[in-house]
């Protein structure tokens, strides 16, 4: 199984990396929106891989909360992006 982990572990960053880049030149507004978003989400995957990787459910709650965060976020950003375009 450290192989599969490393393997994911590998992927992960690898988009990560890749979610940076669009998070650092995204043109528009919304592109870094959904970037963060996308990076907040490999960040909960990451974490739970640590945590399937231990074996100990200690570090749960903490990925618990980042996903609520991530999700409450999304929700703010998608509502405040479709007040500015109705201003419009």
């Amino acid at each position: 199984m450290t192989t599969v982990y490393a393997v994911t572990t590998a992927l992960l960053s690898a988009a990560a990396l890749l979610v940076l880049v669009r998070l650092l030149r995204g043109p528009v507004a919304l592109d870094r929106i959904v970037a963060l978003d996308v990076l907040l989400s490999l960040i909960v995957a990451g974490a739970a891989l640590g945590v399937a990787a231990r074996k100990e459910g200690s570090f749960l709650p903490v990925i618990l909360v980042l996903a609520i965060l991530a999700f409450i976020g999304s929700v703010t950003a998608a509502h405040l992006i479709e007040r500015r375009e109705g201003m419009r």
